[in-house]
C-alpha cells in the first residue's frame, strides 16, 4: 500500500511540474509591427458615411515561445499624451481591423482631438495571450492625421439669478452648427444674468464669460462687470451672439392652436409651465385631424411670430412646421424646450 501511495505521490509532483513548465513555456519572443498605415498618412472625417472605412490596419503577428491563441488590442491616444488614457477601438484575434468612420470618430473625440481640426492620433497594438490578459507586448507606434467632426452644437450656460449663479448647472442656449456663434435657448429668468463658454476640457467656469456693456440695449461685453437683465420673472427666448456682440429676450407663454383643439384655428388653448420638468403642458381632448393641413400646432404669446410644428411627424419640432396630426381623445400634452435647439413634444392619453 505504502509502494502504491508513493507512487501516487511521484505521478502527481511529476504531473505539477510539467504544468509549471507548459505555464512558463509562454513568453514574448519578438516585437512585432504595425505594417500599416504609416505614420504620416491621414484621413478628414465626415458625418455623411458613417459606416464607411476610416482607418484600415495591419500588422504583423507577435510571436510567442509557444504556440498559443494571441489576442489584440487596438489602442490610440492624442499625440505625446504617451498614452496615459489609452482608448481602445476593437479588439481581435486577427491581425488586422476596419474601423469605420464613426468609431474612428469617436476615439478621436473621446481622446483629445479637436473637430473640424487635423491633429495626431497615436495608434498602438496591445498582445495578450490567455483570458485574464497575461504577458502584454506591444507594437511600434504609428501618428495618424485625422480630422475628426462633431454633431454636438456648441453651447454657453446662462448662470444667473433664477439659479443661484453656478455655470455648471445653468441651463444652456446653443448655436445652430460648430462654429457659428448665434446662440439660442428657452429658459425660466428671474433678474441678473450672463453668459459663459466652456473651457478646454469642456466645463462651464467663469474663465468666458459675457454680460452687458452697461447701456443695457442688448449689447454684449466680455468679461463685463454689469449682468444682462430680465426685469421680470418669466420664461423666455434667450439669444444671443458672441461675434456681434448683441443678445435678446423674449418673454413667452405657450400654447396650443388649430381645429384639433377646442378653440380651432382662432382660440388658443393655454399651456402651464412646470418648473419641475422644465416642460409646459395641458390635458386637452383633441379631434381627429390629418396633417399637413389640419391638426394642431404650438405658439408663444397668443401669436404666429414664435410657432412650432413637426415636419415630418418624428416627434421632433421646428420652427414654423407642419401642422401636427391628431386622433380624437383627451391627452396630456406636453411641450419640452429645455434642450436648445433640440425640442420635443409628446401627446399621452389619458
Amino acid at each position: 500500500m505504502k509502494k502504491i501511495i508513493l507512487a501516487l505521490t511521484i505521478i502527481a509532483g511529476f504531473s505539477s511540474c510539467t504544468d509549471e513548465q507548459n505555464l512558463m513555456i509562454a513568453q514574448p519572443a519578438a516585437s512585432f509591427q504595425i505594417l500599416t498605415p504609416q505614420s504620416g498618412e491621414s484621413v478628414m472625417l465626415t458625418p455623411a458615411n458613417p459606416t464607411n472605412p476610416g482607418l484600415a490596419l495591419t500588422w504583423e503577428k507577435m510571436s510567442y515561445e509557444s504556440p498559443t491563441q494571441v489576442n489584440y488590442s487596438v489602442e490610440v491616444d492624442k499625440n505625446g499624451d504617451n498614452f496615459d488614457t489609452p482608448v481602445v477601438i476593437t479588439s481581435s484575434t486577427n491581425t488586422f481591423a476596419t474601423i469605420t468612420v464613426e468609431n474612428l470618430n469617436g476615439a478621436a473625440l473621446a481622446a483629445g482631438l479637436t473637430p473640424y481640426t487635423q491633429g495626431g492620433l497615436d495608434i498602438r497594438i496591445k498582445s495578450t495571450v490567455g483570458t485574464n490578459g497575461d504577458l502584454p507586448a506591444y507594437s511600434n507606434v504609428v501618428t495618424y492625421l485625422v480630422t475628426p467632426y462633431t454633431t454636438e452644437l456648441p453651447k454657453l450656460s446662462v448662470p444667473g439669478n433664477q439659479q443661484g449663479w453656478n455655470p455648471a448647472t445653468a441651463e444652456k442656449v446653443a448655436s445652430s452648427g460648430y462654429g457659428h456663434t448665434d446662440f439660442e435657448g428657452y429658459m425660466w429668468l428671474d433678474g441678473g444674468f450672463k453668459f459663459t463658454a466652456p473651457n478646454a476640457q469642456g466645463n462651464f467656469t467663469w474663465d468666458t464669460n459675457w454680460g452687458d456693456d452697461g447701456s443695457f440695449t442688448g449689447v454684449l461685453k466680455p468679461n463685463a462687470s454689469d449682468n444682462c437683465n430680465a426685469a421680470v420673472a418669466g420664461y423666455y427666448k434667450v439669444t444671443a451672439n458672441t461675434a456681434t456682440l448683441v443678445y435678446n429676450t423674449v418673454q413667452t407663454s405657450w400654447s396650443i392652436i388649430g381645429n384639433a383643439t377646442a378653440g380651432g384655428w382662432t382660440t388658443d388653448t393655454p399651456m402651464t409651465y412646470n418648473s419641475t420638468t422644465k416642460k409646459w403642458e395641458v390635458i386637452a381632448t383633441l379631434s381627429t385631424q390629418a396633417a399637413p393641413n389640419d391638426g394642431l400646432k404650438f405658439r408663444a404669446n397668443n401669436d404666429w411670430a414664435l410657432n412650432f410644428g413637426d415636419t415630418g411627424a418624428d416627434g421632433s419640432l421646428d420652427n414654423g412646421g407642419t401642422n401636427i396630426g391628431t386622433t380624437a381623445g383627451t391627452y396630456k400634452i406636453e411641450l419640452d424646450l429645455s434642450h436648445p435647439r433640440a425640442y420635443t413634444y409628446t401627446l399621452t392619453a389619458q
